[in-house]
């Protein structure tokens, strides 16, 4: 029996959400699968994926073939590069401590990266934020000038009235 390790979408209409399932090659893709591994919602920036490591490695060493998509969510969260160092414990190029230290050493520089995605996109969102509150404020300052030139205007004119009026009384006089 061909096993794949695929994506099972759930979620509505637009806003997807997948499960991460070792699945009968043959199997429709939203059917019958053999074990769910993890979840992947792409909807969020990072996305939100959680992976049980341990079950995607044994898949894996059993001889399943992961879809290109599911492929690459084994990479990024490092079931692919477990797998590879396990082979390597297998055939003796590596002691088990050893494969442990290459992979934590790995799963740090890589929460690290995705730490400096959200700040920057923290930090991107804040300055976008300054920027809209920086032209709100100009468009307002702007309004206000344009209201007091019309009230000074007004003014003006209401005192060239009462000048003129005066005259005209003035002169009736």
């Amino acid at each position: 029996m061909p096993v794949k390790i695929r994506l099972q979408r759930h979620g509505k209409k637009g806003k997807p959400y997948y499960w991460i399932v070792a699945a009968d090659s043959r199997a429709k893709r939203d059917g019958k699968y053999l074990e769910k591994i993890g979840v992947y919602n792409p909807n969020v920036n990072p996305a939100h994926i959680e992976l049980d490591l341990d079950g995607a490695v044994t898949w894996l060493q059993n001889g399943a073939q992961p879809t290109d998509t599911a492929r690459a969510i084994l990479s990024y969260k490092g079931a692919l590069l477990k797998n590879h160092l396990a082979g390597g414990v297998r055939k003796g190029a590596l002691t088990e401590e050893e494969a442990e230290k290459k992979f934590n050493a790995w799963l740090e520089e890589k929460a690290e990266k995705v730490e400096n995605k959200r700040s920057k996109l923290s930090e991107a969102d804040e300055k976008a934020k300054a920027e809209a509150l920086a032209a709100e404020k100009a468009i307002s300052d702007a309004r206000m000038a344009e209201a007091k030139a019309a009230e000074e205007e007004a003014k003006a004119e209401a005192e060239a009235e009462a000048k003129a009026a005066e005259e005209a009384a003035k002169e009736e006089e």
